[in-house]
């Protein structure tokens, strides 16, 4: 975007599974609620950097059963992180290929609370993605999007008291996480875009004794509402996966360039 420029985002996702990898949280209903909130600036008249931050806040749940037999429901929530980041058109004549760079800054004291339900990671985290799209030549009326995102995790290992409960540290700190996704968009209109999108993440282990990798697929919808402000929906569902959940998610999300 131009000097003086701003592009916020506002963006909703709800993950909810109740089968899972784990043999322990097979069949039990979980869901995580991710608010992300992204404003960026233009500071360059080439049109070619943007600075802006990310702040995420989490509203999470899951069920316990307990030794009657009955089903008892937990929640925790809290803004979690904040991350500075920039966003660079690294070369002029390649105007489709774009990087952002971001560092999170946990915000929270420990990432499961003492009732045993997950809010965040407590670590660090140096993410960097890269985008590129390409237009079908012709009417236009199609587009390839490809990213490929890199988070470093670090900060200090996972440490659980007596109940296996984290109480310090975080189960990814060391450790890389790798996720390329593809994404295919069809414009019926100047308005209106139907896209297609396949993602894969790959947790490898730096240290910490835990890797893990998933698989999604899915598809959504975009409108322009009007000349500035665009909202979108996706879905997707983790179709395999290696100790992680295998749930689905529902995202809405608005967007406002001006």
């Amino acid at each position: 975007i131009a000097k003086g420029q701003w592009d916020i985002k506002l963006f909703n996702n709800l993950y909810t599974q109740n089968e899972s990898t784990f043999a322990s949280e097979d069949g039990i209903r979980q869901n995580f609620f991710t608010s992300t909130l992204e404003a960026f600036t233009g500071v360059s008249d080439t049109k070619r950097v943007n600075l802006g931050a990310i702040v995420e806040y989490r509203a999470n749940g899951r069920d316990f059963v307990l030794q009657n037999g009955t089903t008892e429901r937990r929640t925790t929530s809290g803004v979690t992180s904040i991350a500075p980041a920039i966003k660079v058109v690294p070369f002029k004549k390649a105007g489709n290929f774009s990087i952002l760079s971001a560092f999170s800054i946990p915000l929270v004291s420990q990432e499961v609370d003492d009732n045993g339900v997950f809010l965040d990671q407590d670590g660090f985290t140096w993410q960097n993605r890269f985008f590129y799209d390409y237009t079908f030549p012709g009417k236009k009326n199609g587009r390839f999007f490809s990213e490929i995102n890199s988070e470093y995790n670090f900060g200090k290992d996972a440490e659980r008291n007596a109940n296996g409960i984290t109480v310090d540290g975080s189960f990814a700190n060391n450790s890389l996480r790798v996720t390329p996704g593809i994404f295919l968009s069809y414009f019926p209109s100047s308005k209106f875009t139907i896209l297609g999108l396949a993602q894969h993440t790959e947790l490898i282990d730096l240290g910490n004794e835990f890797s893990q990798n998933f698989t999604a697929l899915g598809g959504g919808v975009k409108y322009q509402l009007t000349k500035e402000l665009n909202i979108e929906g996706l879905y997707t569902n983790f179709v395999r996966g290696r100790d992680t959940g295998l749930g689905e998610t529902f995202n809405i999300g608005l967007r406002a360039v001006f």
